[in-house]
């Protein structure tokens, strides 16, 4: 027999018997995913704008040593929850506060514990992200906006946090695609999410590759449609690029005045026109 007839009929069949279970552990993994993402991007902002709050010798001392010590404890916190896998953060977290706390703390939901290490996990690798995309602003502009009396909470919500936002977007969707996979190791303290449920069908079944493809095709599912939303939610973000000189007033200065046109054949057609009045 034809080993993919084979493979599809298993496939089919698993999928007949189970869909239920494997669409409710892509809800999870999706609901996990985008949750922890976004609770993730919030730490990693709120450590990256704490870690570059400038400050220097001239300034008091209490102030000198907060700063100092709130950036070392990010730095502890970055390495280790990046230097350590997010599998071992899941155990350490879930069954090693118990054990070091003799059953004081201890995680009655396991969605909560889930919740807890991947959304801190995102914050670690999210915090370095806002840390380079608010260096990457030129100085110039928070030079500018200090010029004209701005505090450096307005200067950052108003000037500098907009441009780093748009230029750290492919890293936030880069984790959001990490997290729909990395989930999956949250299996490891029973959290029931797509691959939980791969390991719970195969348990029944013993059908473990075509269990197995159902996973690979699910994950790659949901990777591309989140990549294809990303995508246009950077483009949108871009803005039209199609740009020309205001020009209508032989008077009128050049310099900054711009005026966007959303159809490239209007200027087309004012360039013709420009060109027979000539």
């Amino acid at each position: 027999m034809n080993p993919f007839a084979t493979l599809g009929h298993d496939i089919v069949t698993l999928w007949n018997e189970y869909a239920g279970m494997y669409l409710s552990g892509i809800w999870n993994t999706i609901s996990l995913a985008f949750i922890c993402t976004a609770v993730g991007c919030l730490i990693g902002l709120l450590c990256g704008v704490l870690n570059t709050i400038p400050y220097s010798k001239n300034d008091p001392l209490p102030k000198r040593i907060l700063l100092g010590f709130v950036r070392l404890l990010i730095q502890i916190y970055v390495e280790v929850f990046r230097g350590t896998p997010m599998i071992l953060q899941a155990v350490v977290i879930y069954y090693g506060l118990p054990y070091f706390t003799n059953y004081a703390m201890r995680f009655d939901s396991i969605w909560l514990c889930a919740f807890l290490v991947v959304s801190i996990n995102t914050g670690a690798y999210m915090a370095e992200s806002v840390r380079g995309g608010i260096i990457s602003i030129d100085p110039g502009q928070t030079e500018g906006a200090k010029a004209i009396g701005m505090t450096h909470w307005q200067t950052m919500t108003h000037v500098v946090l907009p441009q780093a936002l748009r230029n750290i977007l492919p890293q936030i969707g880069n984790n959001l695609i990490i997290n729909i996979k990395d989930t999956s190791v949250m299996s490891i303290i029973g959290f029931t999410e797509f691959f939980g449920v791969h390991k719970n069908v195969v348990g029944t079944t013993y059908m473990y590759f075509p269990s197995a493809a159902i996973e690979m095709i699910g994950y790659l599912s949901l990777t591309v449609i989140a990549s294809v939303i990303l995508r246009q939610l950077e483009k949108k973000m871009e803005g039209s690029d199609t740009y020309e000189l205001t020009q209508d007033d032989m008077l009128t200065l050049t310099s900054g005045t711009y005026r966007l046109d959303k159809k490239p054949e209007d200027i087309a057609e004012r360039n013709l026109e420009g060109g027979g009045q000539r």
